[in-house]
């Protein structure tokens, strides 16, 4: 009976090993600037991927960066945090790239496309190379061409390549409305939607709290439709507002990739606003734009179309219109 019990432990113990090294998570951070050490930070707090890599051409940052972020080990989840390059993808879940040039004050982020598309060509083509085989996210801006660009040249399914979109300006927006309505921001549906950029636009008509429609909450309230669309426009401007007081936007955008990664590692069938694929959806092709889209351990599952108004899909078509002129523009002039 001793024989039998040890036995039965030593299986279990085997079948934990094999569980354990199925659900090894591996993400790997290019680019440990403020945007990617925040993210890197959240994702320890979250205790996602049991092994987290992070590469940059500032090598010493990043091992700095990997020192410190041990330090909170002990009291959060075990994992293994680490300095590495590119080659370190091949067995990744996930990639995420954070680097590019910042935008500095008085710059839109279509005005960093060409500089941006110049980093991002040294970035993609090694990490597939390297055998790379999971899911890229990509935050750098401009985001949305930026996303184009790293489906084009990893030759990866469009399923397997998300931006952040208009994830972070989603977050902005509900907090905002969260304030205005005096309700938790978790419980405003609302979304930015198009370019995550000067053309994006909000979806008031659309929108809900509590599953009652926003625009019938407003009226109760005596918040009327110029009202919200100051909303909507200290919403597409914050990122101005928060560069010029401090130089640069991180915690939002970070946590925005977090919850975006904790959509892909746990597979969670989450519907989140990112920048998508359309393939017919709102009348568009052969673009990435912000939109909801289920997000799970495949990637996009699906894009969410949400029935958009006559005014809605008109600013969506010319959102879409001038992220293409900007990315082929960008593609011309650059020679990428």
């Amino acid at each position: 009976m001793l024989y039998l019990h040890r036995l039965q432990n030593k299986n279990l113990v085997i079948e934990r090993m094999i569980i354990l090294a199925t659900n090894h998570q591996k993400v790997l951070l290019v680019g440990d600037g403020a945007v990617g050490s925040s993210y890197a930070f959240a994702m320890a707090q979250q205790g996602l991927a049991e092994e987290f890599v992070i590469v940059d051409v500032l090598k010493d940052r990043t091992e700095g960066d990997a020192l410190d972020l041990e330090d909170t080990l002990a009291w959060l989840t075990p994992k293994k945090i680490y300095s590495g390059e590119y080659s370190d993808a091949k067995d990744a879940d996930l990639v995420v790239i954070t680097a590019g040039a910042p935008q500095k004050p008085g710059e839109t982020r279509l005005d960093l496309v060409n500089k941006n598309l110049k980093i991002l060509s040294t970035i993609v083509k090694p990490i597939v190379d390297a055998g790379f085989s999971g899911i890229f996210l990509v935050a750098a801006n401009p985001v949305d061409i930026l996303t184009y660009a790293t489906w084009k040249w990893s030759g990866f399914d469009k399923s397997r390549v998300i931006g952040s979109g208009t994830s972070l300006d989603t977050s902005r927006l509900r907090v905002a409305l969260g304030k205005k309505f005096n309700v938790d921001a978790r419980d405003v549906n609302a979304y930015i939607m198009g370019e995550h950029g000067d053309s994006e636009f909000a979806n008031f008509d659309e929108a809900t709290i509590a599953g009652k429609p926003l625009l019938q909450i407003a009226e109760e309230n005596g918040v009327s439709r110029d009202d919200l669309a100051t909303i909507e426009d200290e919403t597409r401007h914050k990122a101005y507002e928060i560069i010029n007081r401090k130089g640069a936007t991180f915690y939002g955008v970070a946590t925005s990739l977090m919850r975006i990664s904790r959509a892909i590692l746990r597979d969670e069938n989450a519907i989140l606003p990112v920048g998508a694929p359309l393939d017919g959806e709102y009348g568009l092709t052969d673009t990435f734009i912000g939109s909801p889209a289920v997000i799970n351990g495949q990637g996009i599952d699906r894009v969410v179309e949400v029935p958009l108004s006559a005014d809605e899909k008109e600013k969506m078509a010319a959102s879409a219109a001038t992220l293409k002129e900007v990315r082929d523009n960008g593609f011309k002039e650059t020679g990428l």
